[in-house]
């Protein structure tokens, strides 16, 4: 099983009772034998552009694992499913990732010797 990051745009109008929709693309989830790990709801958004004549969505964001041949499915069904005005379905680099976070760590470290440094010099 590979792990995916899925957002999910819903239509703005959902966003008294957007448990509905959710339990919906939870099941599309399950029944392509998806398990969800995390969720994050960033709530109501404003567009860069309008899509399917709307200004704002309901962003919500996933990280599920699937098997790779089942995601096909996935986006065949949540094409279809009228809640969901946009999606997307990364896989994320882990390398990559985990080396950015190790150049962070890298330049902080250094930009506090080199700010420790400069304090020694001007005090002397």
């Amino acid at each position: 099983m590979n792990q995916y990051e899925i957002a999910v745009l819903y239509d703005p109008g959902l966003e008294v009772d957007l448990s509905k929709a959710e339990e919906r693309v939870l099941k599309i989830f399950s029944t392509n034998k998806g398990e969800v790990i995390s969720k994050d709801n960033w709530g109501k958004k404003k567009l860069a552009y309008k899509i399917k004549n709307h200004d704002h969505a309901l962003y919500v964001f996933y990280q599920v694992n699937f098997d790779p041949k089942n995601i096909k499915q996935v986006e065949t069904t949540l094409n279809i499913t009228d809640e969901v005005i946009r999606f997307s379905i990364i896989k994320p680099d882990f390398k990559a990732m985990a080396k950015a976070e190790q150049l962070k760590k890298e330049k902080k470290i250094s930009s506090e010797t080199s700010s420790e440094e400069s304090k020694q010099s001007t005090e002397e």
